[in-house]
């Protein structure tokens, strides 16, 4: 088997018990379920100002091990993130990224912006439980599910009021895009390989339709790469690595909003500049 699959097989054995100890109608009536307006993704990624960036709080990778152990805490990261970010994803896995749901749920009550939890969906209970933990949105990965299972997971999770990210990587995946999902992620790691391209965002954004907002992910490492996706149409790019491998992730991720707005402005007088020639001839 490749790496995905062994993480599916072992996701689908680790929630069996789960499922018999806190069934949906648990979920239902506990935690965030119904308590807590959701945030919406879509809303912040659209807004005139925003950043697009969903930064991300990820302690290991299978291919490149540990970035930071359990003794980070997750507030200073997150409230880092909060203060630019147009989301913040929250990886949950343990098996193989070392996360857990208390760090999704230690995100929601310090931030005021949408929260990904970013796991490998691969049954309905899965999405009833990230609703209880504070989810915002859900990842749903086309490489793991089947075009009907996208279809029924994601109205599932509009239902009760979950935006979902369907993520792709081939033009063989496209296929998976259904209405009910909310945005399409372009991931530029392919998940059986690790192998990271980001022209696999630019070849496949032409593909993506009209009102589902387009995310790039992964292999995102300077903010020449975001303007680049920025002209190609992306609303969002989704980065984790990048920050979290540094010693100090929510430092890195300060600096590179900075480079970010730096390059914004530069753009910006670059245009009017043009504008201004262009008036006085």
């Amino acid at each position: 088997m490749d790496i995905l699959e062994k993480i599916v097989a072992h996701k689908k054995a680790e929630i069996e018990p789960f499922k018999k100890l806190s069934p949906v109608s648990r979920f239902e009536k506990e935690g965030f379920f119904w308590e807590v307006r959701t945030r919406s993704l879509v809303h912040h990624l659209l807004l005139p100002k925003s950043t697009g960036i969903i930064a991300e709080f990820k302690r290991k990778s299978p291919s490149k091990g540990w970035f930071k152990t359990k003794e980070l805490e997750v507030e200073p990261v997150v409230t880092a993130y909060n203060k630019a970010a147009a989301g913040i994803s929250v990886l949950t896995d343990q098996e193989f990224f070392g996360g857990d749901l208390d760090d999704l749920i230690q995100t929601k009550v310090v931030t005021d912006i949408p929260v990904l939890r970013k796991d490998f969906i691969v049954d309905p209970w899965q999405i009833a439980e990230a609703r209880a933990f504070g989810a915002d949105v859900i990842l749903l990965i086309a490489a793991c599910l089947s075009p009907a299972q996208v279809k029924e997971y994601a109205a599932y999770a509009a239902s009760i009021g979950l935006e979902s990210i369907l993520e792709i990587h081939n033009e063989e995946e496209l296929g998976h895009i259904c209405e009910d999902v909310s945005m399409v992620g372009i991931n530029n790691r392919n998940l059986k390989t690790f192998e990271v391209d980001i022209n696999t965002s630019l070849q496949l954004r032409k593909y993506i339709p009209a009102g589902k907002p387009a995310i790039a992910e992964s292999g995102i490492t300077n903010v020449e790469t975001i303007v680049s996706l920025k002209q190609a149409g992306f609303l969002g790019f989704l980065i984790g690595e990048n920050f979290m491998k540094a010693d100090t992730p929510a430092i890195a991720f300060a600096d590179f909003i900075d480079q970010l707005n730096a390059k914004a402005h530069e753009t910006e007088s670059m245009r009017q500049h043009s504008a201004g020639t262009g008036e006085n001839l």
